[in-house]
């Protein structure tokens, strides 16, 4: 078995691991690098392996940075099946399509307003691409065995990030290879906790919040002082909102401090078609997270959703009070760009992220203080408040990971420390070595490995 990184190392994105066993090529995760350009180009660069050559992927979820690299792998060549539990292959099918859209639109936009360096400005794929690569993926029952010949076996567990999120444990030739992806939360209020796993010769682990502990205060309280806070000023919140996992527990938290009265019934308005196709997944899906039925669709039924472009613009001639959560969480693109266009400016507004925002990305650049914000060619004043709730990520910490690995019956012969920021992922390698006694590496792009 032979294991090379192509994707996730110094970085949180593009989560990409070619495993060569026997005569199986196979990759697990196939994302798209995002934040800083330097990242973002690699997206445009040949993949370092044929994908013609590629056998099989396997993915461990749905977002973009996990799953966005699969219509240019089936444009390019690849013809095998794509791996993954139920609810992540109705999550791509409402993923891709949206993330090949938006970058045609995108693409449009800087060829209408010329703000592009190329002439003209291409899309990395289109929603046509994204729809093609459906049709390969195929959906497994977690903890089942699916060969995947030559000797190979494959098995998913519930791995609590977001809906669908799996571990994957591939088996060959008496080596045992897990992939953490990314590692839920244990105690998290909406997703189910991830299953404890045993044993692993070889594991590939996260680090995303690996040099960082959640912060232990109430979210609740928290949003709701924000909420309150920008409610007083007649101001507007602006929430830039990941479609799949994010969207869902700030709407529940949302609904619950209104209930509770915490809040005043200030507008809700879901600005994110994908976001609104994505609850509706997420009511299909009840034995994966937390919540009754009843408490789905109550969440659901105040909403104010937002369909059009028109309706979207509309939004940003209104006066507050009114809370906007709008795609994406990092503000890298989609509906939430012309929000920050149009409110930054104000500072009776508020920019309130509720995740992890990754070096390079708009997001990172407006949470670390900068006085203008470069959207569509053009700089826009910050003056707006800017917050985050930092404890509503759906990422582990460190000592929730370190939690999380306790449960391992012996110590894996080597963990490859990936998927976080170089600090991050260093950090993480430093404590399980120190409080844990494991041979830990911090693995570097297209590093090969030899599972022996």
């Amino acid at each position: 078995m032979q294991l090379t990184f192509l994707g996730a190392t110094g970085t949180v994105t593009g989560s990409k691991y070619l495993v060569t066993a026997g005569a199986r090529r196979i990759l697990v995760d196939c994302g798209l690098f995002q934040g800083l350009k330097q990242l973002r180009l690699k997206n445009w660069e040949p993949l370092p392996v044929d994908p013609r050559s590629v056998d099989a992927v396997v993915l461990t979820h749905a977002h973009i940075d996990h799953s966005g690299y699969l219509p240019l792998l089936v444009r390019n060549g690849f013809r095998g099946k794509v791996y993954c539990s139920s609810a992540t292959r109705d999550l791509c099918a409402i993923l891709l399509p949206d993330s090949g859209r938006l970058q045609e639109e995108e693409a449009d936009y800087a060829n209408r307003r010329g703000f592009s360096k190329h002439s003209p400005a291409l899309p990395l794929y289109t929603q046509q691409d994204a729809e093609r690569c459906l049709s390969q993926l195929v959906a497994l029952d977690f903890n089942a065995d699916i060969d995947l010949g030559s000797g190979v076996m494959l098995r998913l567990a519930r791995a609590g990030h977001i809906l669908g999120s799996a571990f994957v444990e591939l088996k060959h030739a008496a080596v045992d290879l897990l992939f953490s992806g990314d590692v839920g939360r244990p105690r998290d209020p909406v997703m189910l906790a991830p299953v404890a796993m045993r044993h692993a010769d070889y594991l590939v682990l996260e680090s995303t919040y690996g040099d960082r502990l959640h912060d232990p205060a109430d979210p609740l309280a928290e949003l709701a002082g924000i909420i309150n806070r920008t409610v007083e000023r007649g101001g507007v919140v602006i929430v830039p909102t990941f479609a799949v996992g994010r969207a869902q527990q700030l709407l529940y938290y949302l609904h619950m401090l209104k209930t509770t009265r915490r809040i005043t019934d200030v507008p809700v308005y879901l600005n994110s078609p994908m976001a609104v196709d994505a609850t509706r997944i997420f009511l299909a899906h009840q034995d994966e997270h937390r919540l009754t039925a009843q408490q789905c669709k109550a969440m659901f039924s105040a909403l104010r959703i937002v369909n059009t472009p028109d309706e979207s613009k509309h939004l940003n001639s209104r006066s507050g009070p009114m809370i906007i959560l709008a795609g994406s969480g990092m503000a890298t693109g989609g509906r939430v760009v012309h929000h920050l266009k149009a409110f930054a400016p104000d500072p009776k507004n508020t920019i309130l992220f509720a995740g992890f925002q990754a070096a390079g990305t708009r997001g990172a650049t407006i949470l670390n203080g900068a006085d203008s914000v470069k959207i569509h060619g053009q700089y826009v004043p910050v003056r707006a408040e800017v917050k985050i709730l930092s404890n509503l990520s759906a990422h582990a910490d460190y000592a929730e990971i370190l939690q999380w690995l306790d449960h391992f019956e012996a110590a894996p012969r080597q963990t490859f420390v990936t998927h976080g920021e170089p600090v991050a992922a260093d950090a993480l390698r430093h404590r399980i070595e120190e409080r844990k006694g494991w041979r830990c590496k911090v693995p570097d792009y297209r590093e090969q490995v030899d599972l022996n």
